[in-house]
């Protein structure tokens, strides 16, 4: 079911013909929201706003939903929803185990490509976002209903594995006894040799073509790499509470077999002609074409890419796919999608959308750096965040900080900042979380002061809401009506953030209603449904932070 606003918007569209642009009531005496839906008609019609108004009102169906609708000023619409249907919603929201998460029509099959760190690398402060958005995406698509497929496209294969397998084998490294950081310092290792001695470039040059041969030895110490770096990824995803598993793994070496045949349907189409050596397809509009072969054979980024959208649609059946990259990849990605569309490996009917985010700046507003310039790993970051808070308090911050501006921004890192329990925090939407939950355990003690103390509070019997008498508890139900919508939007436009402000101006309104609005000292029926409220609050809240990826501790 639509939300409450959705209802009444195409109630008056009905009337109107046009969207009445609902806004948000300006102030409580004006009721929930207002239209100028009149007076957009009025220059058409040739008639003053508030004769159409009235004409609107009078032809309104929706005495089910809003009581008898207010004329302001030259011709504003004021409404106000009935309080027993805000009852009815906030009442069903406390037994809802989808939070009133509107279930999707139609469930897509929805591929996310997110993660991708590199092989024999630490996840670097570069990984942060990509890890942090797709997991979000992960969450609010799955909990709509839709079955999503993510993909870690992983960094595990190319020249730089000649060049280590090679020194691998010419120092004796015994692969399977390093650690990931052990990995990363054998690759500087390797590169520095590679680099500095003409001889060895050569040799890693060989290896790279037993490695692409097929050559056992080659590979069987390319697989050590493989299990030695998955071992540190499971390990970063586990630290922060990220769903993604050795399942989702489809990394570049994955597509080799595909690569020769996406060349040659492009060559049989047409679309990939020959150009300085290279086959090259060329996309109307565009200043350079598509490298698809380069002129020595090899296949780089742009194959690869091809590859990958017609395995997820021929193989994987996926209705909409989503790619979460640095904003700077945009133009690549765009490419990527028109050369698939023109080779029709993406029909018209399956959505592709690349979501590119800004980069992570450190307090000086500056791109993150160690101090001695070099990248900052990602598990160096989350060492600083809890060296201000407990790991989940930590992990909230850096979520919440991640996800609560528009994706495309750049954002200061603040460890300090973020871990703030008031303001615009994760932290503070947690505790707003464990406040409720305490005024509700608070509660089960006085009906039953043998309770226990620990137990579940979702599982308790919170009633319902019937009395929204006060103008802050109309506000808290009327919010609350409102999670659904925010979900669908998120889901359909990836924006994240606005179910951060959502979240934030949710406990902002519960914040407003506990001091205007007694709980534990109120008594009877109004007790009953405020304290229904309460649970309500709870639920949406903890929905929410888990659609973001963030805890929802009882207490704090």
């Amino acid at each position: 079911m639509s939300s409450l606003p959705s209802q009444l918007a195409a109630r008056i569209e009905s009337v109107t013909g046009i969207d009445p642009e609902l806004r948000p009531a300006t102030k409580p005496q004006f009721g929930h929201f207002q239209s100028n839906v009149a007076l957009r008609l009025a220059k058409s019609q040739g008639r003053p706003p508030r004769q159409i108004a009235t004409d609107i009102v009078a032809k309104l169906k929706a005495d089910d939903l809003v009581e008898t609708p207010d004329i302001a000023g030259p011709g504003f619409i004021n409404f106000r929803l009935r309080s027993d249907v805000l009852a009815g919603v906030a009442s069903a929201l406390v037994t809802d185990p989808h939070a009133g998460i509107v279930q999707a029509e139609t469930p897509q099959r929805v591929v996310i490509d997110y993660s991708a760190p590199n092989v024999a690398k630490q996840m670097h402060v570069g990984h942060l976002r990509s890890t942090i958005i797709g997991d979000c995406f992960n969450r609010v698509l799955t909990a709509q209903g839709h079955t999503v497929i993510p993909q870690n496209h992983i960094g595990d294969w190319g020249t730089q594995f000649g060049m280590l397998v090679q020194y691998i084998v010419e120092h004796d490294v015994d692969v399977s006894a390093l650690d990931l950081p052990a990995a990363e310092q054998l690759y500087k290792d390797s590169k520095r040799q590679f680099d500095a001695d003409a001889e060895f470039a050569d040799r890693a040059r060989r290896r790279v073509v037993a490695l692409q041969s097929g050559d056992e030895e080659t590979l069987a110490t390319w697989r050590a790499l493989i299990a030695v770096s998955l071992a540190g990824f499971n390990a970063t995803y586990a630290r922060l509470g990220i769903k993604l598993t050795d399942d989702d793994l489809a990394g570049e070496s994955t597509y080799n077999d595909d690569l020769p045949k996406v060349v040659d349907e492009l060559k049989a189409d047409g679309l990939a002609v020959e150009d300085a050596g290279a086959l090259c397809v060329f996309v109307e509009g565009e200043d350079a074409p598509m490298i698809v072969q380069k002129k020595d054979g090899g296949f780089g980024y742009d194959a690869t890419d091809l590859a990958a959208i017609r395995r997820r649609v021929g193989r994987l059946d996926a209705d909409r796919i989503i790619y979460v990259t640095d904003v700077r990849q945009h133009h690549h990605f765009d490419m990527v999608f028109k050369v698939a569309r023109l080779a029709g490996f993406l029909p018209d009917d399956v959505t592709a959308e690349h979501v590119g985010y800004g980069m992570v700046l450190g307090p000086d507003g500056h791109p993150f750096k160690t101090r001695e310039g070099g990248t900052v790993s990602l598990n160096s970051l989350l060492d600083e965040a809890e060296e201000h808070a407990a790991p989940n308090i930590a992990l909230a911050a850096i979520k919440y900080a991640d996800l609560s501006n528009g994706l495309q921004k750049d954002y200061v890192f603040d460890a300090e900042r973020m871990v703030q329990t008031t303001g615009d925090t994760g932290p503070y939407l947690q505790y707003a979380h464990a406040r409720v939950s305490q005024i509700l355990r608070k509660a089960a003690a006085q009906s039953d002061p043998g309770i226990d103390p620990q137990a579940d509070l979702s599982g308790m019997d919170w009633g319902t809401v019937t009395v929204l008498d006060q103008p802050a508890e109309q506000q808290l139900a009327l919010l609350l009506s409102r999670f659904g919508e925010v979900v669908e939007t998120v889901a359909a436009d990836l924006t994240p953030h606005k179910l951060c402000t959502y979240l934030y101006d949710l406990a902002g309104a519960y914040s407003s209603f506990y001091e205007q609005c007694p709980v534990l000292k109120s008594e009877g029926q109004v007790r009953a449904s405020r304290l229904a409220l309460c649970a309500a609050t709870r639920r949406v809240i903890g929905t929410g932070l888990e659609l973001l990826g963030i805890d929802a501790p009882d207490r704090m």
